[in-house]
């Protein structure tokens, strides 16, 4: 599988609240290659990121798993705990779950991440 690197921003709520209305009124174009993956804080992106989800998108990539229920039966967790799961890092774009007529197939979309903060404002 090829490496997808995934650059990630950690900025605060309010941060990126002005970054987003100063895109809007066209005050602020965003760099190319700045992230467009944000998280609040360390702690917040840790959680997503955390061993045991780094361990389930391992299996995932390694044992292609074509439906939750499959999943589930690899690493042992609960299919709502897993679906839960799922979906906060689909929103973030690490993984996609496709669908299919009657099932969800999970497919990991990152598998390398850039972390750029810095205690200076992140744009502008």
């Amino acid at each position: 599988m090829a490496t997808s690197v995934m650059k990630v921003g950690i900025i605060s709520k309010e941060e990126y609240r002005q970054r987003t209305i100063a895109i809007a009124k066209g005050e602020y174009v965003p760099k190319h290659g700045e992230p467009k993956v944000w998280f609040e804080s360390l702690q917040s992106m840790a959680q997503v990121l955390s061993s045991e989800n780094q361990e389930l998108l391992k299996i995932i990539i390694d044992r292609k798993p074509s439906s939750l229920k499959e999943l589930e039966e690899m690493t042992g967790r609960k299919s709502s705990n897993l679906s839960r799961t799922l979906k906060l890092m689909a929103s973030f774009g690490i993984v996609a779950l496709e669908k299919d007529k009657k099932n969800v197939r999970p497919i990991v979309k990152a598998t390398s991440f850039k972390v750029e903060f810095g205690l200076k404002r992140a744009f502008g």
